[in-house]
This record gives structure tokens, sequence and C-alpha cells, in this order.
């Protein structure tokens, strides 16, 4: 006789849907869908293992309201062991983390959502707006297709309601940012800026849905004035790979620039996929910065398409850095190697943080360098060691001359491929 498994996989077991009304769901595009995805960890609430005891087709369904997050659980399996302490009480640990005032009726659950759709609208105020035109639906047209509205707002504990708000949608962090956590509500340093999408229903009438939120905190930086630090950054998956993330990235990005008494903008421990988000839009901003183009490549990098280096013929020889053909040789701001003094100017302008910043000089240097300049290449590579060297002083001091010299050279060529990775994706 088989040996029943009484074990199921958190991950899989939890469910997960951003519930619209009936009138929001008249207007989706056909494939459009909200409902039913699954979290990318529950260790934070159910354990290293991830693993469930006790239930067989076990289905733990966390449903929100998709503007206001108010939420509905239900438990649902085939079977369950008897009574015992080694069964897990699946309710009860989910409710742990999310507000007491979850339905557990379908049907009140339900007529909530219409209610809420009708009612609700964001906390805090409105710092950027942005278009993109409607999923077609069946029967539509691009001319008569609906362009559909963006909304980022900024929000504090002083915001009336937002407590309350971000008690809903604090769950996201745990579900898919590894080793996230829940934040204190007593520390008045933390800022918030959510994402909306506004959508109109055929009567005209417009709803919000929710996208994704960030949280930032703000640190004193002397003499007077703070850095913000990026802490918690999630788009829900519904709406991931669609752009909405930059959106998001580039408000509080703008938002610190616009800021007087913010002096820099930092990241906590970003993820792969944050990071690549970031860099992606912090090179397009600077790509797009047409005095920083000139002083750092000369008049000839700069063109309508964005601060793209316009290709000239040259009989060069074979490129030793496996880079991008270009046509700046090192003789501007940017050289290699860099004016530190000039590069440093801009940085504290754009309020990047040190680490990132050059980052982006190696990457828009790599870009811009002339296959056929050797010398130029030889300074890149020094210019970018010295870095690694630095960032890596105690691992690399306890090295012998030879070994360290090869780990640089490894470190030096598995970065400059992964630049040309990143640098693939904004072309």
């Amino acid at each position: 006789m088989a040996t029943v498994d009484w074990t199921a996989d958190a991950n899989e077991a939890l469910t997960l849907s951003l519930v619209r009304a009936e009138e929001d769901k008249q207007v989706l595009g056909g494939e459009e869908t909200y409902e039913e995805f699954h979290p990318t960890f529950t260790y934070p609430i159910y354990g290293e293992d991830e693993k469930i005891y006790g239930y067989q087709d076990l289905v733990i369904d966390l449903r929100f309201a998709s503007g206001s997050l108010a939420q509905y659980l239900s438990v649902r399996y085939a079977q369950k062991l008897d009574a015992s302490t080694t069964v897990d009480n699946v309710e009860g640990i989910l409710k742990e983390f999310i507000p007491p005032d979850y339905d557990t009726d379908e049907a009140a659950f339900l007529t909530r959502v219409q209610e809420d759709a009708a009612s609700f609208k964001p906390v805090g105020s409105v710092v950027h707006t942005y278009t993109r035109p409607a999923p077609s639906t069946s029967g539509s047209s691009s001319a008569t297709r609906e362009v559909v509205e963006y909304e980022v707002y900024h929000a504090t504990w002083n915001d009336p309601g937002f407590r309350e708000y971000h008690r809903r949608m604090q769950i996201f962090i745990l579900l898919y940012i590894e080793a996230g956590s829940y934040i204190s509500e007593d520390d008045d340093a933390w800022q918030f800026f959510v994402l909306y999408e506004k959508r109109k229903r055929q009567n005209g009438t417009k709803t919000y849905h929710f996208i994704g939120y960030s949280s930032v905190y703000k640190f004193y930086c002397f003499p007077e004035k703070h850095r913000l630090r990026l802490s918690q950054f999630i788009i829900v998956p519904p709406y991931q790979h669609q752009g909405h993330g930059s959106e998001l990235y580039k408000t509080i990005y703008n938002y610190a620039l616009l800021t007087p008494l913010i002096s820099e903008l930092t990241v906590e421990d970003p993820a792969e996929a944050f990071e690549d988000l970031r860099d992606r839009n912090d090179l397009r901003m600077l790509l797009a910065n047409e005095n920083f183009m000139k002083e750092g490549f000369g008049n000839e990098a700069v063109s309508h398409g964005g601060g793209k280096v316009r290709k000239r013929k040259t009989r060069a020889r074979a490129n030793p850095m496996g880079a991008p053909s270009g046509t700046v040789k090192g003789t501007k701001k940017m050289g290699p190697p860099i004016d530190k003094a000039w590069s440093e100017t801009f940085r504290t302008q754009l309020k990047m943080a040190g680490r990132q910043w050059q980052r982006l000089m190696e990457m828009l240097i790599l870009m811009h360098l002339d296959s056929a300049d050797i010398q130029a290449a030889r300074a890149y590579r020094l210019q970018v060691k010295e870095r690694l060297y630095r960032f890596n002083f105690e691992i690399l001091a306890q090295l012998e001359k030879e070994e360290r010299l090869e780990k640089l050279e490894e470190t030096f060529q598995s970065l400059r491929e992964d630049y040309l990775r990143i640098l693939e994706m904004i072309k």
C-alpha cells in the first residue's frame, strides 16, 4: 500500500488574488489576469523548509480587494490528519501576519470588493503620473483602445489611514523579497511611494488598483541634510515585466533629486533583479543628460538617440577588451582615466551613492571606448582594478602578489562581462 504524503509545499498551497469589482473586470483585456498567483517565499511565515504538515490537496486562498487591499482568507483541503500536535495550524499561523479584520465569508468579501472599488482613494499626495495604452479587448482596435492612467503617491505615517493601509500591503514584502521583514510603525523616518493603476469603467468612473510600493528611510547627513535609503521595493507579479518598476524607481530618484534637503539616494542590499533595473534607469538618465555627455565625451557624444556616440570609420586593430566598438578616445573628462574631481561634482549634483556612481562611470566608459585605442583600454582596466582592489582590500591583502593579481584580473573580466550584459539592455 502506497504511503500517503501529508506534506504540502507552502509556496504552491498559498494562492494570492487581487480581486476587482465586476464593473472593473468588464474593461480588462483578454490577456489580463490578476488572480491566482503564488508567492516566491513563505519561510517567514511557515518556516525555513516552506512545508506545511497534516493536509492533502491544501489550498490557502488569500484574496485582496484590488484597491483597498481588504483581505479574505480561506483554507481548504481534501483531507486532514486527526487532531495532533504535529498538524500545522495553517490559518492560525498566517493570521499573525495580516490585520485581524479579514473576511472568512466569501459573499461578504465580494460585497466589500464592490463597495471599496467605488469608494477607495489612495492615501497621500500624487508625485508622478504616466499612461499606457489599455490591453486590447475582444473586438477593439488600436484606434479605439482606451488609455490607462498610473499614479504614484507619496505617503508617511502622518497621513490619515496610511498605517492601516500599510498593514494590508506589507505582507507582499515577506512573500517576494528574500530576507524581507516588517518595519516599525514607531519610526517617523519612514516614507512610502505607492503605485496604482487608475482604470476607467464603461460608465466613465475611474477606480484604483494596487500595483506595488517602495519604502524609503531618511538618515541624517552632516551637516544639515538627509540621505534617503531605498529599503523595500515590490511590484506584484501580475504587473511585473511591464516597466512599472522603472516608473516607480524613477519617481523615487526624481523626488530625491528635487528635494533640496536630500543629499543622496542609496539602496539597501539590492537584489540582482533590482540592481539591473536601477542600472538601466541610471544609465539612460545619464545618456540623456546633455551637459554630462558633452563634458564627459565631447559634443559628438550627444545625439537625438539619447546620448549615443555616433560611429566613425576607423582602421581598427582587434579589440583587446571585447568591448563594443565606439569612437571616443580617452581625451575628455571621462578619460580613461576619469577626471575624479569632475566626476565627484556631477555625482554630488545628481545625488548618487559613491559605489553606484563608480559602476555607472565604468559602464559608460566601456560603452564608448575606442576599440583601436590600446592605451585607453589599459587605462580603463587599471581604473576599474583600482576600485576593485580598494573595495575588496581585506580579502586581497591576505593573498600573495601573484595570486592577488590573478584574482583581480578574474574579477575584472567577470565584471566587464556583466557590464556588457547590462549595456545590451539599454540599446
